[in-house]
């Protein structure tokens, strides 16, 4: 199956160059810990960090809210949990994509509750179309249309991921 690029792999590594740029110039003296939302956002999250220049950890949650559809079900569930504790850290949330807020907010609404010293949300794509609850993006890469994208880590039923691109699924 061919994919045509909707964004193409010389437009990610210029813009995630460019996000690491500003994410070391605003945590310059700090040590932040990112957050990556597994599965989608751990190719992002891997040439995030590569383009950071202050000293930062890594942790990991999991949450579904797709499972094998291409549109959410608004019901979110946690599958994994952090194993850092984030009380008085500065919390980097690394998604690889936006669209509802429905999951976000409930990442945001969970993590909070853990007193970090700042939570901030740094998206990789931002489909601001499909919001249905306002949510905070601090960092985000790219407005994208409303489509159902894969590749560079986003999937459709867990196919697709290898892309080295994002590009997009027609609908049924």
């Amino acid at each position: 199956m061919k994919h045509k690029p909707l964004i193409t792999r010389a437009q990610l590594r210029r813009r995630i160059a460019a996000l690491g740029r500003t994410i070391s110039q605003d945590y310059a003296g700090k040590r932040p810990v990112l957050v990556g939302v597994l599965r989608g956002s751990f190719v992002f999250l891997a040439d995030l960090i590569r383009e950071i220049d202050v000293p930062v950890e890594v942790d990991f949650i999991s949450v579904e809210s797709y499972g094998n559809a291409t549109t959410s079900s608004g019901v979110v569930r946690m599958l994994q949990d952090l194993n850092t504790s984030i009380k008085g850290r500065h919390v980097i949330l690394v998604e690889d994509i936006v669209d509802t807020g429905l999951t976000l907010h409930y990442l945001i609404d969970n993590l909070r509750t853990r007193e970090p010293a700042s939570l901030v949300v740094c998206a990789l794509l931002d489909k601001h179309q499909k919001r249905k609850i306002k949510v905070p993006l601090k960092y985000a890469g790219f407005v994208i249309p409303d489509k159902f994208v894969v590749g560079y880590g986003l999937d459709h039923a867990q196919l697709h991921r290898n892309i080295p691109h994002i590009s997009w699924i027609e609908e049924q």
